[in-house]
């Protein structure tokens, strides 16, 4: 089922965590926050919507991490239901796509609860102080579209929360599968 993300409440702070990685360390926001921002991204291993842009986003994490912005991708799909997310999945996934950015397991589904996290991939830009600057989609290009020319909405609104303090006022959600929840939870 694919799910739209809201973008009409910006301006909280990020919840802490404290995550698995698949590298087996875990990991703190504090400790893995960017020092010009910070981009949390949920995404799982099986979503088609996550892996028409899994290369773009390895892409855009690397150019903004040379802006001292740090990127974390975050798991929290029930895995008994939808085993390709597994924590060793994960693993492969990341391998896969070169992500040089921590891939987490939020195994009890709290941390996605916390940032009202509704489908994969779902895109949160926060700044320097981890206030939400943007809840958008990563770039214009979609699933199926042709357009060659893909803008690059993230790495821009990142780019101007960096240097004005505040993001674009035109952000377009981003949408994919929804979250798969763990029932009676």
């Amino acid at each position: 089922m694919s799910v739209n993300a809201t973008n009409n409440n910006l301006g909280w702070k990020a919840p802490e965590f404290n995550l698995l990685n698949v590298d087996n360390s875990t990991k703190s926001l504090v400790n893995i926050k960017g020092e010009n921002g910070t981009v949390i991204v949920f995404i799982c291993n099986h979503c088609p919507y996550v892996i028409s842009i899994a290369d773009r986003l390895s892409f855009e994490a690397k150019e903004l991490r040379k802006q001292l912005i740090n990127t974390v991708a975050i798991m929290s799909n029930d895995v008994k239901k939808y085993p390709e997310d597994s924590f060793d999945n994960m693993k492969i996934f990341s391998k896969k796509y070169d992500f040089q950015f921590p891939y987490l397991y939020d195994e009890y589904q709290d941390v996605a609860k916390k940032y009202s996290a509704l489908c994969t991939p779902d895109f949160f830009g926060f700044d320097k102080s981890l206030k939400l600057m943007y809840r958008g989609r990563i770039d214009s290009g979609v699933i199926k579209n042709n357009d060659q020319t893909i803008k690059r909405e993230l790495y821009k609104a990142m780019m101007k929360i960096m240097k004005e303090g505040k993001g674009p006022s035109n952000q377009f959600n981003s949408f994919g599968c929804s979250i798969k929840w763990k029932e009676n939870e």
